[in-house]
This record gives structure tokens, C-alpha cells and sequence, in this order.
């Protein structure tokens, strides 16, 4: 009985997986209606959506933001929609979503690129248009993750909630409080794989807590993959999920080792580069059979950029949302991300 519902999980999963895949005739002259369920990724001169299975790649402008409902038109092949054309667009009302949209546009008044981009990577996944100079710095020092929403975003979000409820409200309530405020950031994220297996896992941890048990990590890695699976079948062929559980299982593992191994690095650098060592033994086998690049100096360089990112998150927040109410006080704010996203920048430009 103990691992019948684990079981029972699996075998849904599977069954999901063999009857949910779309299939496409080659081909075909096809148009589809539908709404952006995932942040789509923007290039200097077009931006990939994925919809309904399909891959669409359409000119930049005008800009789809996760959220909106399109309609295209295109020929299908090898499951992309070929010379896609854009025939409406309905832009999302959904209030978080719009709000995000804001932040971000505040951020590129009050920063110049790249930096601008890397603080709405870093806090939001935004995915915009980098200069492609930083972006090839941040494939060769494999540091791509650090621009896009992740599982440590939620982490250190969830830790800095429940650190500033619990001084005013209850345990019970501050976790309440705490996983509204979770999930709203995975709406404004677009229900990144990353976020949500972390969100997941936060969630699985307060039931914990509430319910007065030991939450078990292994436990929540394995059902919060098996469910998020469940309701989005596509999740387990993409890269972004196949990463996060990887790097997750890593550090669980060989995390502690590490940092009790290097005992003799200063704290703050000692912590950062543990956590790279340990995730980069689960995520380089992959990413060096997918992209077929992999960087020896990858773990020194996310060391010294890590540390920077629970900055920018605090100071690029607090100074976004000041900034929609009083524009003078949020830029003062956000100038303190700038010295931030100067060193990573200078760091991958120097090293990559």
C-alpha cells in the first residue's frame, strides 16, 4: 500500500503520455487558434511560439507575450508550422500578466542593455532579444540558466516570504500567503517546467509543515515530476524540465559533500560554487549530448556570477513595483542592480 498511489501515478503517466501526443499530416495547410501557454523566446528578428504541439516562428513584431491568443496559418512539417503567418491577436487582460509586462517595460527605461534583459531574465524569465555577443557569452560559459526563471528563483522567493510573513502573521497563515504568492510568480513566469517542479516542491514542503509531517525531498521530486507529467505530457521532452530534475537531483546528492570537501573557500564563494559543482554534474552529460558544448571552467564561472542573482532579484522587484507607483524612487532602487549585472556581465565577457 505504501508505494500503490507511486504506482498508480506511473501508470497514468505512461498511459498519458502514448494517448495525448498530437499528430500532424506533412504537409498539410493548417490554421490553429490558440492561446500562448509558454513564455515565447525572442531573437534579433523573429521569436519562437509553441502552440498546440507545433513550433512557430513568426517576426518579431508584433510581440506575443505568453497569455495572448493568436490565430496562424502555415504548412505543417516535421511538427513546426512552415511560413507561419500571423492572422489575429488577442492580447491577455490577465492583470499579473499585465503587470509583468509593466515591470519589464520599466526595467528597459531604467537600464541599459544588456543589463536591462539580464535583471528581466533573472527575476521574470523574460526571454527577450539579447545582444548576441552576451548571449553567445552565456552559451559558452554555460550560464544560460541564470537568465530564464528557475527552480532557485522559487526557492529563494519562497525563503524570502516565509522569512518576512512569519515576523507578522502566523506559521499557518505565512504559508498560506506564501503560496499565493508562489503561484502568482508562476503565472507572470508563464508556468516554466523549472518553476513549477520547484513551485511543486515548495508546495509538497508547506502541506509538510501543515499537516505536521516530514516532508521527504526525494517524495516531492518524484510526485511533483509524476503530476506536473500528468497534466503536460510535452514536459517530458523538454530540455527546461529534463534539466531542472537532473540539477535538482544532483544537488541533493553530492551538495553537501562538496561543500564539506572545499572547506577551505571563503563562505559566500564556497556556497556558490558547491551548488555549481554539485548541478553541473547532473545537467553537463546533457547538455553536452543536446548542444554538444560544455565549458571545463563552468562551475568557477557560476560561482562567481551566483551570488549576484538574490540581489538583483530583491533590488530589481522591490525597485520594479516602487518604480509603477513612483517612478524617481524606483529607479533609485534598481541603479543598485546596475554594479550587479555589470560584474556578471564583465565576468562572462572576460571568461567565456
Amino acid at each position: 500500500m505504501k508505494y500503490a498511489l507511486l504506482i498508480f501515478l506511473i501508470f497514468l503517466v505512461i498511459v498519458r503520455v502514448l494517448t495525448s501526443k498530437p499528430t500532424y499530416q506533412n504537409g498539410k495547410n493548417l490554421r490553429i487558434t490558440g492561446k500562448v501557454v509558454q513564455e515565447p523566446s525572442v531573437y534579433s528578428y523573429q521569436q519562437k511560439i509553441t502552440l498546440l504541439g507545433l513550433k512557430i516562428f513568426l517576426p518579431k513584431y508584433p510581440e506575443i507575450y505568453y497569455g495572448d491568443k493568436i490565430t496562424v496559418q502555415g504548412i505543417i512539417n516535421n511538427g513546426e508550422l512552415t511560413n507561419a503567418e500571423l492572422l489575429k491577436l488577442e492580447t491577455s487582460n490577465n492583470f499579473l500578466i499585465v503587470f509583468k509586462k509593466k515591470i519589464v517595460s520599466f526595467w528597459q527605461i531604467t537600464l541599459p542593455e544588456p543589463d536591462a534583459s539580464l535583471t528581466a531574465g533573472i527575476v521574470l524569465g523574460y526571454k527577450s532579444a539579447l545582444p548576441k555577443n552576451f548571449s553567445d557569452a552565456l552559451k559558452k560559459t554555460g550560464t544560460t540558466h541564470v537568465v530564464v526563471a528557475s527552480g532557485m528563483n522559487v526557492t529563494f522567493m519562497a525563503t524570502f516570504l516565509m522569512l518576512v510573513l512569519t515576523q507578522a502573521l502566523t506559521r499557518r497563515k505565512a504559508i498560506i500567503l506564501a503560496s499565493i504568492g508562489i503561484l502568482g510568480y508562476c503565472v507572470m513566469t508563464g508556468f516554466e517546467a523549472p518553476v513549477v517542479r520547484a513551485a511543486a516542491m515548495a508546495g509538497f514542503m508547506f502541506a509538510a509543515q501543515l499537516t505536521g509531517r516530514v516532508a521527504q525531498a526525494w517524495k516531492g521530486l518524484l510526485v511533483s515530476g509524476l503530476l506536473m507529467l500528468l497534466v503536460k505530457p510535452a514536459w517530458l521532452t523538454d530540455i527546461g524540465f529534463i534539466l531542472s530534475f537532473a540539477a535538482t537531483t544532483s544537488l541533493m546528492l553530492f551538495e553537501k559533500k562538496i561543500n564539506s570537501f572545499i572547506y577551505f573557500v571563503p563562505g559566500l564563494f564556497r556556497e556558490s560554487l558547491s551548488t555549481a559543482l554539485a548541478a553541473q554534474i547532473g545537467v553537463a552529460p546533457i547538455l553536452f549530448i543536446t548542444f554538444g558544448q560544455f565549458n571545463i571552467l563552468s562551475p568557477i564561472i557560476n560561482a562567481l556570477v551566483l551570488w549576484t542573482v538574490p540581489l538583483i532579484m530583491v533590488f530589481g522587484s522591490i525597485g520594479g513595483v516602487v518604480g509603477l507607483v513612483i517612478p524617481s524612487l524606483g529607479q533609485l532602487v534598481i541603479y543598485l542592480v546596475y554594479p550587479l549585472t555589470r560584474w556578471f556581465i564583465n565576468i562572462l565577457s572576460l571568461l567565456a
